[in-house]
Formats: structure tokens, C-alpha cells, sequence
């Protein structure tokens, strides 16, 4: 009998323009764009495979889908399943370790650049009609410099970090990392410098985090590290929302404390309309889309189907514990 495969959630994967097939061949696959808690148990009934991206899992869940064996998450982070609660019970949950890499430092670059020359800011001002009537042939509504000269400070020197450094390097920025398991035989050809996170954040022009979200970075980026910025500096993120705390970034937006701010995450996903980063000033909010590359998402789904085909094999990789 082939394998039931239900795919909970595929439209942020697939909203039509890549292919579920290389998914498809490895069983009965049915695919929902979004599935609501009281319709998770009708779904995926009968499933012994579930792919899933925010959908949650618990053990309750679990416990009332017997034939359930695999779970396949289509990003990096698990934390929708409850890990623990589908070991005991047997059923294998796989990640996809790595994907977006170009696509994030490439969002990362576009954040900076926006930043520094205002392209959407003077295209909007153009199409409005602020340079027909202009008295001058140029002008500029934001300040515009150059990255080159400057220091680029990542906080998580991993694939994306180091995909941001060799761009930023190009650029001709100083390059500064901070990372708590230094990955030094892998840094050989980049020139990076080591230093501590509080001289990151006082040295940096551009500070770009690239690290997990665990009990020590929550609110890694908090009232104080803000306040040693300097006053020219950008604030990146393209990691976890949570690794920032939001009332006070608003804060020092507002009062100057830092130059501005390029979000690609927020806490809570999506926001709401009083969310306090949605009316600070500069600060650019891109809606989780650094990921997005429809070359970064047929990787992904390649590497779920070829996470589930190890399983069938009986040689599971990207098992997550």
C-alpha cells in the first residue's frame, strides 16, 4: 500500500509556481494550502507522513493519529512539533538544515543597500511628481553614503553569516563576527575578524544577527547593547524576531539612538497593527520574505523529498532530537 502523504500547510512553499512533484512520487500526496487547529485531525488522519511548516503538532494531536510515523518540517525550525512527545511514540521528524543561504544574504545586502541610497524612497518620490517640479536636476531626500569603508558586524558567523560576510567583504567593508562556537578552519579564506559582542555592537556600522533563538538570545538586542551602538548604526535581522526587544528598539528609533532599522522577522508573525516597530521611524519591515527565492524554495522542497525518501529507505536524515 503506498504511503499517505498530507502536506498541512504548502501555500508559503508552493503558492503554484514550483512543483510538488518530487514529493509526490514517493506516495498518495494531498497538498492544503493552510489547515486550522479544529481541522488538523480530520487532515491528517490516516497520513503515516505529514510535511508541515507552522502548522503545530503536540502530543495531544499525536496521540489521536495512530497510523502517523513521519514528520517532515519544511524549514529549519521545529519547535511547531513536540520533539520529545513524537520520539517516544516513534515517529521520526526531519528539518531542512539548509536551504536559503544565498537568498537570505542576498535580503540581507538589499536591506543595506535601501538603507544607504533610499532607492524606494526617491522611486516613490519620482512617480509622485516631486522631480518634474524640482528646481534641480538631482535631489535627495534621505542621507546616501557608501558601505565601502564601513564595519560590518554579524552576530552568528554560520552558512548565512559567512554568505554575508563574503558580500559584504566585496563591498569593501571591514568584516566582524562574533560566535560562540568560532568555526575557524571555515573562515580561512574570508577575512573576518573575532571579537566579543560588546565590541561588535560599539565598533559596527551594520550589525547583522544570523544566530539561533535560545534562552541566552532572547532579547539578545535589548535596551542596553542599543545604547552602545553608534548613532550612524543599522540594525539587521533576517533571523528571529524574538531576538530583539521590540519596545525598546521603537524606543531608540524614536529618540536617535541608532540610525535605523531593516527587519525581515518579528515576534509574532504576522503582526498586528498596533505592533510599536510598525510606526517607528526608519525602520524597513519586509514581510519573512528573505527565504523566499523560487530557487530557494524548490531547494527546500527537494530536500524534503529527499528527506522522506531516506526514511522509506530506512536511512532518515536531517533527524531533529
Amino acid at each position: 500500500m503506498p504511503e499517505r502523504i498530507v502536506v498541512l500547510d504548502g501555500y508559503t512553499l508552493n503558492p503554484g509556481d514550483i512543483d510538488w512533484s518530487p514529493v509526490a512520487q514517493h506516495g498518495d500526496l494531498v497538498v492544503h494550502d493552510r489547515t486550522a487547529p479544529d481541522e488538523l485531525l480530520n487532515r491528517a488522519a490516516g497520513a503515516s507522513c505529514l510535511l508541515l511548516n507552522k502548522t503545530p503538532l503536540d502530543d495531544a494531536a499525536m496521540a489521536k493519529l495512530p497510523d502517523l510515523r513521519y514528520v517532515g518540517v519544511l524549514a529549519t525550525g521545529y519547535n511547531v512539533v513536540n520533539v520529545a512527545a513524537a520520539a517516544s511514540r516513534g515517529i521520526v521528524v526531519t528539518n531542512i538544515p539548509t536551504y536559503g543561504t544565498d537568498s537570505v544574504a542576498q535580503h540581507v545586502t538589499a536591506l543595506m543597500l535601501e538603507f544607504c541610497r533610499g532607492t524606494a524612497v526617491h522611486d516613490s518620490a519620482v512617480h509622485s511628481g516631486q522631480w518634474s517640479v524640482n528646481e534641480d536636476w538631482c535631489f535627495a531626500l534621505t542621507p546616501i553614503f557608501e558601505l565601502s569603508g564601513k564595519t560590518l558586524g554579524i552576530v552568528g558567523i554560520g552558512r548565512i553569516g559567512r554568505a554575508v560576510a563574503r558580500i559584504g567583504a566585496a563591498m569593501g567593508m571591514r568584516v566582524i563576527a562574533c560566535d560562540n562556537h568560532w568555526p575557524e578552519a571555515e573562515l580561512a579564506d574570508l577575512s573576518v575578524s573575532q571579537v566579543g559582542l560588546q565590541e561588535l555592537f560599539e565598533s559596527a556600522d551594520v550589525v547583522s544577527l544570523h544566530c539561533p533563538l535560545t534562552p541566552e538570545t532572547d532579547k539578545l538586542v535589548n535596551e542596553e547593547r542599543l545604547g552602545v551602538m553608534k548613532p550612524n548604526a543599522l540594525l539587521i535581522n533576517t533571523s528571529r524576531g524574538p531576538l530583539i526587544d521590540n519596545d525598546a528598539l521603537a524606543k531608540a528609533l524614536r529618540a536617535g539612538v541608532i540610525a535605523g532599522a531593516a527587519l525581515d522577522v518579528l515576534d509574532v508573525e504576522p503582526p498586528s497593527a498596533a505592533h510599536p516597530l510598525l510606526e517607528a521611524p526608519n525602520c524597513i519591515v519586509t514581510p519573512h520574505i528573505a527565504w523566499y527565492a523560487k530557487e530557494a524554495r524548490a531547494r527546500l522542497m527537494q530536500i524534503a523529498a529527499d528527506n522522506l525518501r531516506a526514511y522509506l529507505r530506512g536511512r532518515p536524515a536531517n533527524v531533529v532530537t
